[in-house]
């Protein structure tokens, strides 16, 4: 029997994966503002203070309060205005090779289990669409949702279009995508590691905590949520997790992939 008949669902759905600390080790950001100051589309002083950002958010997370999003949306937008849409997107010859390199080996295989089971897989993240939709793309992803700027005459004018792909505004994002694809949200999955996820996460009906931040880890322990912890060195493992797979459901035992499930002794 295929390893992959216990992971399948009934009725349409899809999987919805945060970028930074969940597909990524670290943030992306810290490699937009690089690949920027390369093409003289950022000063010294942006990179570094984004190098202290990305630094601290690898070591304390993402903790989600309304401060964090304001800021940054305010930089993300306050970045690409002026540029031009062009500009931005030949970023992706210094970017999308960089992060695919830190892309887990865990989150690959996960995304391979999601499509042999017939599932959409999709990036929800706050960076750029310009730079997650072709790194879906190069991940062989359904496709991504991320921040769209407003862009006049090839111009990025400092505006949204469309929801700030951050906290609810994530929410919003997917429920549209469910509506235009048909998508039953119930049956679909989330996975992130920032408490300023739980509103994606807790709209749908396999949400995930990977490598969660303290908030995350005590409200998936308290609701009963998988929580895994992404390492390198997993291949192995992997293998024998798939092997032993019996009658355990995707949410119970192929999210392992050979790392820790915890869940909470409460549930839901």
């Amino acid at each position: 029997m295929s390893e992959y008949v216990h992971v399948a669902t009934t009725g349409p759905s899809a999987a919805f994966f945060d970028l930074d600390r969940t597909l990524i080790a670290g943030s992306s950001a810290f490699t937009l503002a690089r690949a920027a100051r390369a093409a003289r589309l950022m000063p010294t002083g942006e990179l570094m203070r984004d190098a202290l950002t990305a630094t601290a958010f690898k070591l304390r997370g993402d903790h989600g309060t309304n401060d964090v999003a304001a800021e940054a949306r305010d930089r993300i937008l306050g970045f690409i205005r002026g540029q031009r849409r062009d500009d931005l997107q030949s970023l992706n010859e210094r970017v999308i090779p960089t992060l695919l390199g830190r892309i887990r080996p865990e989150a690959r295989r996960l995304l391979d289990l999601h499509r042999h089971a017939g599932r959409s897989t999709f990036i929800v993240s706050a960076a750029p669409s310009e730079i997650v939709e072709p790194l879906a793309l190069s991940l062989g992803m359904t496709g991504a949702i991320g921040t769209r700027g407003h862009v006049v005459d090839g111009v990025y004018t400092g505006e949204l279009d469309g929801p700030f792909c951050y906290g609810e505004g994530k929410v919003e994002a997917i429920s549209e995508l469910a509506r235009w694809d048909n998508l039953d949200l119930a049956q679909c999955y989330a996975y992130s590691d920032s408490s300023s996820d739980l509103p994606m996460l807790s709209a749908v009906g396999h949400p995930v905590a990977v490598n969660p931040d303290g908030k995350l880890e005590r409200h998936a322990r308290l609701h009963g949520w998988p929580i895994v912890h992404f390492r390198q060195q997993t291949r192995l493992v992997v293998r024998r997790v798939l092997a032993g797979l019996g009658a355990f459901s995707l949410a119970a035992a192929a999210f392992a992939v050979g790392v820790q499930i915890g869940r909470g002794a409460k549930a839901n």
